[in-house]
């Protein structure tokens, strides 16, 4: 007779901090008109797991914790993740460059750390909707040669969507397999997560739709994904919180099931030289944002897809990860909210994102105004008489900026009034002119003054 399985004792404390997170996530889901949401928490070695709300707003369906979320960029944990996999059996290396796989990157000098650190200098890349014809080679060829860079590779940070396009390319070039096959068969199915991704016709699992949140007319309506085929490795994946808990614990070499090599999860997190991602994180290693919490460094990504936000810290001294997905563009201001939340009940601090700031004295700073491009992306600041900055981009509605003496700036929304951070004005080394903007991680070169 074979022994029977004892179910784990559940303490009146445990019980106690999954009521507690159930009802202030479901308070948090319904002021931030957030459809349906995951939280997960593992913390000394249990894991809190809650959810709510609808997955579907037009139709009811519920939110479960198995239901999966597009992630958005998180998925670029994924594949770099596998691109390390790679690099531990020994089938390229960080600092290969990656024109040896890939000579389509018709910038030669770019290294494998540098793509997937941000510091290649490539461009953000194009609208998804320009791009929805294009192979990877293609897009590459058309979008990522030398002229297009915005700063020599290794010299700084700029978020690149196309850095993950060649990224996904890499792994395509070396294991033969497209993205999706590589992403399921090294890492997906090896740490129990069910596979699923934008475009899938018959997903093998629930997943959610994203919506959009009108918090001045209390209007919910689900949206349209459009990202682009080619984008996949960039921010195609949908996975659940409990998912992310998962990756998060292999990622600070705490997996229960061996996939990625300590060795290999440790580089990850390294934080790569001149990779200063401004209001993103405090680093950057090679795949993972880095955020320094007191003498902690967490580890983990941020990402936005067509009306969902999903988020993913771990933290490797204590093996502590905490994850939260959401379905609705207003799940971001709900997520800052829970991270106190989770403080308050679990005594675990997790850095969300920076503040606007609260001292120091707003300056006017005319001689910032000018044109800024990062690719096919246009930014224009202009001063007002009072040398007060606002920006736009590529034309749309321009948002007050406010300056501080050490040119980094918050940005207002126009509708709200709301302070963000934005990012920061650059200086050339050499002459001292204003001559980069870098913005939400994004940098821009400076291509005309006002």
């Amino acid at each position: 007779m074979p022994y029977a399985t004892r179910a784990p004792v559940i303490s009146r404390q445990q019980t106690q901090i999954r009521r507690l997170l159930q009802e202030r996530l479901q308070t948090r889901a319904r002021a931030h008109q957030v459809p349906g949401a995951q939280l997960a928490v593992h913390t000394d070695a249990v894991t809190y797991s809650v959810h709510t709300g609808e997955a579907d707003a037009s139709t009811g369906r519920p939110f479960t914790a198995d239901t999966a979320v597009p992630l958005g960029s998180v998925t670029k944990c994924y594949t770099a993740a596998v691109v390390m996999l790679l690099a531990a059996d020994g089938d390229l290396a960080p600092a290969d460059r990656v024109a040896l796989y890939v000579p389509e990157l018709r910038t030669p000098q770019v290294t494998v750390r540098q793509l997937l650190s941000h510091t290649a200098g490539l461009p953000t890349g194009p609208d998804s909707d320009d791009v929805a014809g294009l192979t990877p080679s293609r897009y590459l060829s058309a979008h990522c040669a030398d002229r297009d860079a915005v700063c020599p590779p290794g010299t700084g940070f700029s978020y690149s969507n196309a850095g993950f396009v060649a990224a996904g390319r890499l792994i395509e070039s070396v294991t033969g397999m497209p993205w999706q096959d590589a992403v399921r068969a090294f890492l997906l199915e090896p740490l129990g997560t069910r596979p699923a991704f934008l475009g899938d016709r018959a997903p093998e699992r629930p997943v959610a739709s994203g919506h959009s949140a009108n918090t001045l007319s209390g209007r919910v309506r689900p949206v349209r994904q459009t990202l682009a085929p080619v984008e996949a490795p960039a921010g195609a994946l949908l996975a659940s919180a409990l998912d992310l808990v998962a990756l998060g614990r292999e990622l600070i070499g705490q997996g229960p099931r061996p996939v990625l090599p300590k060795d290999a999860a440790e580089e990850m997190r390294r934080p790569v030289p001149g990779a200063v991602p401004g209001v993103l994180a405090d680093a950057w290693g090679m795949g993972l944002a880095l955020f320094q919490q007191g003498a902690a460094q967490w580890c983990g990504h941020d990402g936005n897809a067509q009306g969902t936000s999903c988020h993913l810290r771990a933290e490797p001294d204590s093996g502590t990860v905490v994850a939260f997905t959401s379905n609705a563009n207003s799940g971001t201001a709900l997520w800052h909210e829970l991270v106190d939340d989770i403080a308050e009940i679990t005594g675990v601090s997790v850095p969300a994102a920076p503040r606007p700031r609260e001292a120091g004295r707003p300056l006017a700073l005319p001689q910032c105004a000018g044109t800024y491009h990062n690719g096919t992306v246009e930014y224009r600041v202009t001063a007002d008489a009072e040398g007060s900055l606002a920006l736009s981009v590529n034309g749309d509605t321009p948002a007050p900026l406010v300056c501080y003496a050490d040119l980094s700036c918050d940005l207002v929304d126009p509708a709200s009034g709301r302070r963000v951070p934005g990012g920061c004005f650059v200086r050339d080394p050499d002459t001292g002119a204003i001559d980069r903007l870098q913005i939400t991680g994004r940098t821009a070169r400076r291509t005309a003054t006002a």
